[in-house]
């Protein structure tokens, strides 16, 4: 049975700390609770299989494309559930629609996990209050950053080592012992059709007519050129070119009448305003 060493297991945990602990490197780390990439990446450098979990986070990535966090709460956790999925799919060499699967309902218990430090900062908004009424600086910043970012890794650390150093060899076992099964397939099944669920969610969000062509045109591209085997960057140059040409084009249409009326602008001489007055 392969399984995570307790550094790997515990560097990874740390990481989630820090990113739920969500003032870590400032905004930043925002940003990472809300995606699984960075996540994943750190699992794939700690665990020395980087491309490989890179595509099995890709593949958690499409599923909360879609996901949203109105007042901070998210109905799942992308960072707790790329730090358990990826490496179980690494240790028991799964698919990345079976890694889809495992990472739902991790990353729903996750978000229990971020509710109760919800509730725990409730007991550390009273030091804030004193803080507050004496006008003491210091006592502000340790109870509005210390204090939360250590209860943050008091809760989160111990909880995730526990998860990735004893059940995610477990997990992976069981789903090897499976291969093959219905089970599997349903695993499959399922964690495709999340994926396709997380992209039309998007295209929902960020669907403008205007924009749609362009989804289309990435898409039936990434279908056409697939013998071809153009790699992700040089897709991503061209929508870098094909954006700007936007850009510029629409930049031109909304100066365009303005400049047109500036040209046709007739300078009077001094004889029409004779004629005209």
């Amino acid at each position: 049975m392969e399984t995570l060493s307790v550094m790997q297991s515990l560097l990874i945990a740390i990481w989630v700390a820090c990113v739920m602990s969500r003032w870590l490197l400032g905004g930043a780390t925002l940003t990472l609770r809300f995606s699984p990439l960075m996540t994943g990446l750190i699992c794939g450098v700690v665990m020395g299989e980087v491309a490989q979990a890179m595509v099995v986070t890709a593949a958690l990535q499409l599923i909360y494309m879609g996901v949203f966090s109105p007042g901070g709460s998210m109905p799942s956790e992308p960072s707790i559930a790329a730090a358990i999925a990826v490496p179980v799919a690494l240790l028991g060499h799964l698919s990345a629609e079976s890694a889809i699967a495992v990472a739902v309902p991790v990353g729903l218990l996750g978000s229990y996990l971020y509710q109760l430090r919800f509730f725990i900062n409730t007991f550390l908004g009273k030091y804030t209050d004193k803080a507050v009424e004496s006008l003491n600086d210091r006592a502000i910043a340790r109870s509005v950053i210390a204090y939360p970012t250590i209860a943050s890794f008091i809760l989160f650390v111990p909880l995730v080592f526990i998860a990735l150093y004893f059940g995610a060899p477990v997990i992976a076992d069981v789903i090897n012992a499976l291969e093959g099964t219905v089970v599997i397939h349903i695993l499959d099944v399922v964690g495709g059709g999340l994926a396709a669920i997380g992209i039309a969610t998007t295209v929902y969000v960020i669907g403008r007519k205007e924009f749609l062509p362009f989804f289309f045109l990435a898409y039936f591209m990434s279908v056409s050129f697939a013998s071809l085997g153009i790699t992700m960057v040089t897709y991503a140059i061209f929508g870098v070119i094909i954006a700007i040409i936007f850009v510029l084009s629409q930049k031109n249409t909304k100066t365009g009448p303005s400049t047109e009326t500036a040209n046709n602008v007739v300078e009077l001489s001094d004889d029409d305003y004779d004629d005209g007055f």
